[in-house]
């Protein structure tokens, strides 16, 4: 876990009677997952296991998302917000969060649209490494680097031609080929659209 809290003595256990509202979001997509409660049992050991724990107000006791289901969610990162009142955890989740089988207990609307960007590259890359029979994208990984980066020039050269001859929906249509095709090649490269993100953010800043 990449414990991103710097100061544990900010936290302001007295406000809510030892209780902090910790929100839960997804590390990669953005995706506001849940929100519970912990008090300094439970941080302590959400630290300690690397798994969300918060304390059940109605059970009043220590409750592990996921003990259950099997669900839990793999901590990430914990940080403070400016008032030492409450918690935000960057987590991994195991399945659904919600125990009506959604990903959110807010509901899946609440997805960011660009977050699946990051769901793809994590399906890509778990494409790449368990090589499932009958998948394109296995097709691809085996028939190695030379092969999809040629894709990727093919869907680069039909994303422009259709930008210049074609409707929005053929561009759209394009751009997301070719956005899948570069995914895996980077994958193919062992990097992920997560490296593209940090050279364009060192660039921006």
């Amino acid at each position: 876990m990449n414990n991103a809290m710097t100061d544990l003595s900010r936290l302001d256990w007295q406000k809510s009677d030892g209780l902090l509202p910790a929100v839960v979001q997804h590390w990669l997509t953005g995706e506001v997952l849940m929100l519970g409660y912990m008090n300094a049992e439970a941080l302590a050991e959400t630290q300690a296991i690397g798994k969300v724990t918060f304390y059940s107000r109605s059970k009043q006791r220590l409750w592990m998302k996921g003990e259950s289901s099997g669900h839990t969610l793999d901590v990430k990162s914990v940080r403070v917000d400016c008032d030492g009142d409450t918690l935000l955890v960057l987590a991994d989740p195991q399945g659904p969060t919600c125990h009506l089988g959604t990903s959110s207990c807010f509901g899946d609307a609440v997805r960011p649209p660009l977050g699946f960007l990051a769901e793809l590259d994590a399906l890509v890359e778990q494409r790449r490494q368990v090589l499932p029979a009958g998948s394109y994208t296995t097709r691809l990984f085996k028939d190695g680097t030379r092969r999809i980066a040629q894709k990727v020039g093919e869907e680069g050269v039909e994303t422009a031609l259709a930008a210049v001859a074609q409707g929005d929906d053929e561009l759209l249509g394009e751009a997301a080929d070719l956005i899948f095709h570069l995914t895996v090649l980077l994958r193919a490269r062992g990097m992920g659209l997560a490296d593209v993100t940090r050279v364009l953010l060192e660039r921006h800043a």
